[in-house]
């Protein structure tokens, strides 16, 4: 009976989950004209509590998505705007030294910096060097920030979501591979279509106010984490999933176009968030169980950069989508 009841109880949590994300896209739809699949996807690394890294040209709307967001599921927000003088205590803080008002003895205190938020957007990451980069990591990975030999718990839930021009290259430091593998999707964001630019133009040259709904809470985001999780994974399909990852990886057992056009291939993390993704995926429709179609669907955002090419998928004109296209036909 037990049994019964606690699968009662994540059915009716999913089918919550299903309807918070709807009204979550509604309220979206009110500033956000397009983008469904960036949308879809940008919920799913959310429900799996995943980072997510936006590539787009100026103007796509990428911190107006990430904002509007926020506000809908009443996140906590910051924003930084990366600069090669950046440092890594603009983002995780530092400690001054003050006077205690009552004592009058010199004291350090600890000033938080914006990375101590629920959601944070780190915009045009590759502008800033390395050493500031890599403030990032601890806190996308475990979330804590280490400072002067104390660590400090980040806010749950916590998202770093960040966003690169892919236009413009000089001056900018390429995201390392450590930190890239820690991004969950990394996500294209496209032109509009010609009517949603008509939409677009005709909504915001306007002096109206757009008043936004509160949908979802920080209590719903914790649970439905949680439930996803819960959803199993056939062997068979996580079978797929694995002989995918492994089809990137360069070697004697891998197909002639990894072999040609790759020079690195995904490593166990995208297993993980191939399945996780897929857990999502398989919930918002409605299903209790992951199949080949939901693993196929993570696949492109999962793995677009951890796939590394070599000099001669640049010289044949051979993209990262060409590859895992080909790859999952083969499998």
């Amino acid at each position: 009976m037990m049994v019964e009841d606690s699968s009662v109880n994540i059915e009716a949590s999913l089918r919550l989950m299903q309807e918070k994300v709807r009204l979550i896209k509604a309220e979206l739809r009110k500033k956000i004209f397009g983008q469904e699949e960036l949308i879809d996807q940008l919920l799913a690394a959310i429900l799996c509590r995943g980072h997510c890294l936006l590539i787009g040209a100026p103007g796509l709307a990428k911190t107006l998505l990430i904002n509007t967001l926020s506000e809908i599921a009443d996140l906590d927000f910051k924003r930084v705007q990366f600069t090669p003088d950046m440092m890594p205590a603009d983002i995780t803080g530092s400690e001054v030294l003050e006077e205690n008002q009552v004592s009058k003895a010199r004291e350090y205190r600890f000033i938080k910096g914006p990375i101590f938020t629920q959601m944070l957007l780190a915009d045009e990451i590759n502008r800033t060097p390395p050493k500031t980069q890599a403030a990032l990591l601890e806190a996308m990975q475990e979330h804590y920030v280490t400072i002067a030999g104390t660590r400090f718990k980040l806010e749950e839930p916590f998202f770093v979501l960040a966003t690169q021009n892919p236009i413009e290259q000089e001056g900018t430091y390429p995201l390392p591979e450590a930190q890239l593998d820690r991004f969950m999707f990394s996500l294209n964001v496209d032109y509009p279509s010609f009517s949603e630019e008509v939409a677009i133009l005709q909504n915001t040259t306007t002096d109206q106010n757009i008043k936004l709904e509160k949908v979802a809470s920080v209590e719903d985001l914790l649970e439905f984490q949680s439930i996803v999780r819960l959803i199993p994974v056939p062997t068979s399909v996580a079978e797929f999933a694995v002989k995918i990852v492994r089809a990137t990886r360069p070697g004697a057992d891998s197909k002639s176009a990894t072999n040609k056009y790759l020079r690195w291939g995904a490593g166990p993390r995208a297993c993980q968030y191939l399945a996780l993704a897929g857990k999502v995926f398989a919930a918002l429709d409605g299903r209790y169980n992951v199949a080949y179609e939901d693993i196929v669907k993570a696949a492109f955002p999962v793995l677009r950069h951890r796939v590394i090419l070599n000099y001669h998928a640049e010289a044949d004109g051979v993209s990262v989508e060409d590859i895992i296209t080909q790859i999952i036909n083969e499998i």
